[in-house]
């Protein structure tokens, strides 16, 4: 693969308004796909739109309404708070073990008719943590179009550290203080009902993982996850995962609206 051209207009579009585009159109030549979208994230504040190139409609789900809460269980954002090694990820190498039956999914990520998720996880200063998403609606990547993009890695990898290099949160208007709505949020579901153990398992059902996934990762048996849930449900007076998806969104969406 002859990719030094592409490699040039990266490198030479670097501090410029065009890098987004031109870094879109060289990932392009190394394996075709439909949307790209860069986000930036700092901790878990409100993600930055670096750059994207949806049409409108589409921006609306992928940004507009991502930024609004659904991030928060998002794998590519939650791979940023606790990093695996930086590089080109597929989402079903990051994502929790029942993602795909998932409220998140079924709720929120299904909509966008996706067929695969592939993204660059890069590591631009001790805060801020970038994914370049690369996104297809037919057909999912195939691993020799995987291993091509990881050959071009250093390139990707330099050029954005490059581009992206005084960026801060501070630069941005999306600034909020997200990690405040997030506390308000799960405090706001069951708030004085639900036990910090009850707690901890809504946020780990929400992510995605199963009962089992939660019995291990809490030291308690899958059993006891299942008997926590029914008990939850209860106190909330709801009777399936997708209520308590909406419960969580709604929270997030009442809790920002409160802010001066």
């Amino acid at each position: 693969m002859d990719w030094m051209d592409a490699a040039g207009r990266i490198v030479e579009g670097i501090g410029s308004p065009g890098f987004g585009p031109v870094l879109a159109q060289g990932l392009r030549e190394v394996a075709p796909y439909d949307f790209t979208v860069i986000f930036g994230y700092v901790g878990s504040e409100r993600p930055i739109d670096l750059y994207d190139d949806f049409p409108p409609d589409r921006r609306i789900l992928h940004v507009e309404e991502y930024q609004e809460g659904p991030y928060l269980l998002d794998p590519f954002f939650l791979i940023t708070l606790d990093p695996a090694e930086t590089g080109l990820w597929r989402m079903r190498e990051i994502a929790p073990d029942r993602f795909y039956q998932g409220e998140y999914y079924r709720s929120y990520y299904a909509q966008t008719g996706l067929a695969e998720e592939i993204g660059f996880l890069i590591r631009i200063n001790a805060d801020l943590l970038i994914v370049v998403s690369l996104m297809r609606k037919e057909k999912k990547f195939s691993n020799a179009e995987v291993r091509a993009l990881k050959r071009i890695w250093p390139v990707i990898d330099a050029a954005c550290r490059k581009n992206w290099k005084d960026l801060t949160i501070a630069d941005s208007a999306q600034s909020t203080s997200m990690q405040n709505r997030i506390e308000s949020a799960f405090r706001s579901i069951g708030e004085g009902v639900l036990t910090a153990r009850e707690r901890q398992i809504v946020e780990l059902t929400l992510r995605g993982h199963s009962a089992d996934a939660i019995g291990k990762l809490l030291s308690i048996s899958s059993g006891t996850v299942r008997i926590h849930r029914r008990n939850i449900y209860t106190k909330l007076r709801i009777s399936s995962q997708g209520e308590l998806f909406s419960s969580f969104i709604n929270a997030m969406l009442d809790s920002g609206s409160a802010q001066p």
